[in-house]
């Protein structure tokens, strides 16, 4: 297949291109990591939780300071590490199908717990679970809390089995909200609670989360101005961890929604590791998380042929936004439960192959592609009937590709890439069928 360029032939690249709003975050994130390292020297107390059904403005209204281990994990991935700390939980007994994430944190924290900035994460005062949906999540707090000696809240989260929220549901989880995790704040960090304070965070939250909504569906223009999942993990970090409610992403949104916006009014396609992609040539949905120890040559595998993820589940593990969802400041404890239970993870099968199918219509899919990662159950549990369903449903083809999180083992570049440029040849040969054939043709797929 020809290679699709991403820059003049002639142009020489000698960094890789970065907007302005990545170089925010870039900012952003090093001074929540420089925060963390003086925390407890001026008294700040540090909660250690996860991304999906994350209870940030929860926490901030106690000026409690996040950790994320699974950000950890994928940070150490993306800097070569994470190869190193998976060894050393193995050799301390863990199982190579134990999740990688889990494996790359407890490997950090044996080797003393070194943030991405090279600066050393304080221990938590707190753990908090607010998503239950993923057992891994559970166990690795359990792994957790033999390691720290302070106590662990957990909020337990009722899964979507029937695709919808029930007032009972909602009610559920709000009075676990005020009879347990509101009063562990307090008790850890001394402070009363101010649900006025929680109000304000929540109102900046929704305004960024219209911003981020704007961005992601400017992909249904043609060409789109972004990649929904390689460039999409960038655009959502800063509500999905430690910003969201927060000025600074309030201002960063604004940022990011300005430059796809110009973009877009440009005819521009998204920015890539080598430049801007000059031609879209297919728009592609994903369903499950990248890798991370190979990204940028994993992202290029779809740039060079001229691929671009449209819409993607991944990211939606923090919020379905697109789908309505904002923080209400309004009914502050019960859109936190909301929020908990929407994560995608916790919405059931059959909801996810919905969502999917809707994305592949509203966005002009060619097609799709699962990438299943060997040891995340959350993600990788019943991709194979997403696939064969969606295909039916849709008469798009897909692909199957497997890989792993943060586990350099499970990624095979040329495994990989082979069955990449099968699966775009698999396009070509569907749209002539459909040209010669007034619009029927055969129902294809690429397994791996």
């Amino acid at each position: 297949m020809s290679r699709i360029q991403t820059r003049p032939p002639n142009e020489v690249r000698t960094d890789a291109e970065k907007d302005a709003s990545m170089v925010r975050q870039k900012e952003m994130i090093a001074a929540h990591f420089d925060k963390l390292s003086r925390a407890k020297d001026e008294g700040k107390k540090v909660v250690y939780t996860f991304v999906p059904g994350n209870l940030t403005e929860l926490m901030l209204s106690f000026d409690v300071l996040p950790v994320h281990p699974e950000i950890n994990a994928l940070q150490s991935g993306m800097r070569g590490k994470s190869k190193g700390f998976i060894a050393e939980a193995e050799r301390g007994g863990h199982s190579a199908d134990v999740c990688s994430y889990v494996k790359a944190d407890i490997g950090m924290l044996r080797a003393g717990n070194i943030g991405p900035t090279g600066q050393p994460l304080p221990k938590p005062d707190l753990l908090l679970l607010s998503y239950t949906g993923c057992f891994t999540f559970m166990k690795w707090f359990e792994l957790l809390r033999e390691e720290y000696d302070c106590p662990v809240a957990m909020l337990h989260v009722p899964y979507q089995a029937d695709g919808r929220i029930t007032p009972e549901m909602r009610e559920y989880v709000v009075r676990q909200l005020r009879e347990e995790v509101i009063p562990i704040f307090e008790k850890v960090t001394g402070q009363d609670f101010d649900i006025d304070k929680l109000r304000e965070l929540l109102g900046r939250s929704a305004a960024a989360e219209d911003d981020l909504v704007a961005v992601l569906e400017s992909a249904k223009h043609r060409p789109s101005p972004i990649d929904s999942w390689f460039g999409g993990v960038y655009y959502i970090g800063p509500l999905f961890t430690a910003f969201r409610g927060t000025p600074e992403a309030g201002e960063y949104y604004k940022l990011l929604r300005s430059e796809v916006e110009a973009r877009m009014a440009a005819g521009l396609g998204p920015v890539t590791p080598d430049g801007p992609l000059l031609e879209e040539k297919y728009r592609i949905v994903v369903e499950g998380t990248p890798n991370w120890t190979h990204f940028r040559e994993f992202w290029r595998m779809f740039a060079d042929e001229g691929a671009v993820v449209v819409a993607s589940s991944y990211t939606k593990v923090g919020g379905l936004y697109d789908e309505g969802f904002r923080h209400d400041p309004t009914h502050p404890l019960e859109t936190l439960a909301d929020y908990c239970m929407g994560c995608y993870t916790n919405l059931s099968l059959p909801r996810r192959i919905e969502l999917l199918g809707k994305y592949i219509a509203d966005y002009s899919a060619d097609g799709f592609l699962i990438n299943s990662v060997k040891s995340c159950n959350s993600f990788s549990a019943g991709q194979l009937l997403i696939l064969r369903e969606l295909e039916q449903r849709t008469g798009r083809p897909g692909a199957f590709i497997e890989s792993d999180l943060v586990d350099p083992r499970y990624f095979s570049p040329a495994n990989i890439k082979n069955r990449l440029e099968s699966y775009f040849q698999m396009i070509e040969q569907k749209r002539r069928a459909g040209a010669t054939a007034g619009g029927s043709a055969p129902r294809l797929s690429v397994i791996a």
